[in-house]
């Protein structure tokens, strides 16, 4: 039936300061920076007015906070395979750093050495959308940008590699959803929405 399938609300944690100097940040426990717990308190009221039936969060210190201070931290479920990326040798590194000894390098077709594959994202990616199979309602889950973007993917039910071109700012919200009530038909119903005060 059409009202029991899964609308999905995919939130990005806050500022750090890894994140505003753009370096890979994926293992490294992070908090949010003042600017990021600002920008995730003002998810609080652009989510207040929706109902979800189960939040989740990846155990990530930047993500949790974010789910904590946009509300939702008495209700989320740890889930750890929301965790970001496995750089491996890449952590802390900027793209251009990385390029200067791999030309070539693209994160969702090549992976990281000593970190994880674009195939193991996807694996943890996969687990989590079949978590929501069971689920009737919405659902909210906050993480980090690149499995965001890797869910996002999957999703849609294209490849691994498919996941570069969702790019999703800090404190952002995507939906996902279904089109014509089936599961057939993934849809976006929404991205990369900023979540900052209106002007």
């Amino acid at each position: 039936m059409p009202a029991n399938l899964p609308k999905l609300y995919l939130a990005r944690h806050g500022d750090t300061a890894w994140t505003d100097a753009h370096r890979h940040t994926g293992r490294t426990d992070l908090p949010l920076n003042a600017r990021g717990e600002e920008h995730a308190a003002h998810l609080r009221e652009r989510l207040k007015r929706f109902s979800f039936a189960h939040v989740f969060t990846s155990p990530l210190r930047r993500a949790s906070k974010t789910c904590e201070l946009a509300g939702f931290g008495a209700v989320a479920e740890v889930d750890s395979d929301l965790i970001e990326w496995d750089y491996g040798r890449y952590e802390g590194k900027l793209t251009d750093e990385i390029r200067s000894g791999e030309p070539d390098w693209e994160l969702y077709r090549d992976g990281c050495p000593g970190g994880e594959s674009p195939e193991d994202v996807a694996a943890r990616a996969d687990r989590f959308i079949a978590r929501l199979h069971g689920i009737e309602g919405e659902v909210l889950a906050f993480s980090s940008g690149h499995i965001i973007r890797m869910i996002a993917a999957r999703w849609l039910g294209l490849p691994a590699a498919a996941g570069r071109p969702f790019f999703c700012g800090p404190a952002s919200v995507g939906v996902l959803g279904f089109e014509h009530g089936s599961r057939a038909e993934p849809i976006i119903r929404l991205w990369n929405y900023d979540c900052q005060p209106e002007k």
